[in-house]
Formats: structure tokens, C-alpha cells, sequence
């Protein structure tokens, strides 16, 4: 892998689409899921420009709740 590329799970801030963890990486597609905007295809040589590594640490994924059943009260 280049040195030109970040590597999978690593924090990084987009211009337009704000924080996100890069998925996968390679010379010619990055993948990175933003926060607020979902999952991103991009080429490589023209998104570098565009990122910066982020120091935070990567979110929690979230969890689905489910309402538990509760069970008749028998009199």
C-alpha cells in the first residue's frame, strides 16, 4: 500500500462531508463512511487533496434496541 493512502479503520475529515472511518483502501478506491452523510466511493489520486487525518477516536457503532415482551399479568 502507498504511503499516499490511509489504511482501514483510520479516522479522517473530509471538506464537504465531515468525519468519517476510511472502510477500505487501495491505490485507485477509497471507501470511507462519514458520520453524517453514509458510505463514500472515491478515486484515490483525487480525494487526497481533499482529506486530513482526525486524532478522535473512532464512534461506537450503534446498536439496534428491540422493545422487550412483556408477558400478560395473570390474576
Amino acid at each position: 500500500m502507498s504511503s499516499n493512502t490511509f489504511s482501514q479503520g483510520a479516522q479522517v475529515e473530509h471538506q464537504k462531508f465531515g468525519l468519517g472511518t476510511v472502510m477500505s483502501s487501495s491505490e485507485e478506491r477509497i471507501v470511507i463512511k462519514f458520520d453524517d452523510h453514509g458510505e463514500k466511493k472515491f478515486v484515490t489520486n483525487m480525494v487526497m487533496s481533499s482529506l486530513k487525518k482526525s486524532d478522535r477516536p473512532a464512534p461506537a457503532e450503534k446498536r439496534g434496541s428491540r422493545k422487550r415482551k412483556t408477558a400478560p399479568a395473570t390474576a
